[in-house]
C-alpha cells in the first residue's frame, strides 16, 4: 500500500495493530479522523491514555476496574456465596448484559493452552483456591467458553478444587460446543446460566 503521507502510513500502521482490523480499515479509520473536528481526536486520545494509564485490576476478582475493588464486589445487593469463574473481562459484561446472574465474579485472566505457552500458574488460580479455603462460597460456577481450551482449564479446576465443600456447577449446553461467551446471544446465555447443572453432569455429556 503506498502513501502520499508519512503521517497516514504511521496512522495506519498503528491502527492495524489492532485486533480484527487490516490496513484497509485501519486506512478508513484514519481518514476518517483527519475528516473530524480535532477536539473529536483530542478526546480519543486523551480517553485512550486514560484507559491505558488509570484502569486496574480488582483485587478480589481481578476484573477490569477505576477502583481498587470494583462496583460488582462491592455491592451489597450481589450473592457474595456464588462465585462464577470466567475467562476475562468480557465474560463478565456478557453475563451481567443478561441480568439473570446475581453473584460475584472470579476472572482468571486466560485459559489453560499448552501450545500458547499458557499453564495454571499463569493464571489467577492460587487466589481462587484461597477464596474457597475462607469457607465463603456456597457454589462455584464455571463459565468459561465451550472450547477445548475451556474444557481443559475446567477439568483442571475440577481436579483442584473438588474436595472443598463447594457446590460445582456449569452454565447449561444452551451454549454449543466450541462457542465463546462474548458472542452469544442475551437470551441463550441468560438461560444456560440461570438453569446451570453439576459438573460432574456436564463430564458424561
Amino acid at each position: 500500500m503506498n502513501f502520499s503521507s508519512r503521517k497516514i502510513e504511521q496512522a495506519v500502521e498503528e491502527i492495524s495493530r489492532l485486533p480484527g482490523i487490516g490496513k484497509k480499515t485501519a486506512l478508513r479509520l484514519a481518514l476518517h479522523l483527519l475528516r473530524r473536528p480535532s477536539l473529536q481526536t483530542e478526546a480519543l486520545s486523551a480517553a485512550l491514555m486514560d484507559l491505558r494509564n488509570n484502569t486496574t485490576f480488582c483485587k478480589e476478582c481481578h476484573t477490569i476496574s477505576d477502583t481498587e475493588t470494583c462496583s460488582i464486589c462491592i455491592s451489597p445487593k450481589r450473592e457474595k456465596s456464588i462465585l462464577c469463574v470466567v475467562e476475562d473481562v468480557r465474560d463478565v459484561m456478557a453475563i451481567e448484559n443478561t441480568g439473570g446472574y446475581n453473584g460475584v465474579y472470579h476472572v482468571l485472566g486466560g485459559l489453560i493452552s499448552p501450545m500458547d505457552g499458557v499453564g495454571p500458574s499463569d493464571l489467577t488460580i492460587a487466589s481462587l483456591i484461597d477464596k474457597l479455603r475462607t469457607g465463603e462460597i456456597s457454589e462455584l460456577v464455571f463459565a468459561l467458553n465451550t472450547t477445548m481450551e475451556g474444557d481443559t482449564t475446567n477439568f483442571y479446576l475440577y481436579r483442584k478444587i473438588k474436595d472443598f465443600n463447594v457446590k460445582l456447577t456449569t452454565i447449561a449446553r444452551g451454549i454449543a460446543v466450541g462457542d465463546e461467551l462474548e458472542f452469544a446471544d442475551e437470551v441463550t446465555l441468560g438461560r444456560s446460566i440461570q438453569h446451570r447443572i453439576p459438573y460432574e453432569q456436564s463430564l458424561s455429556q
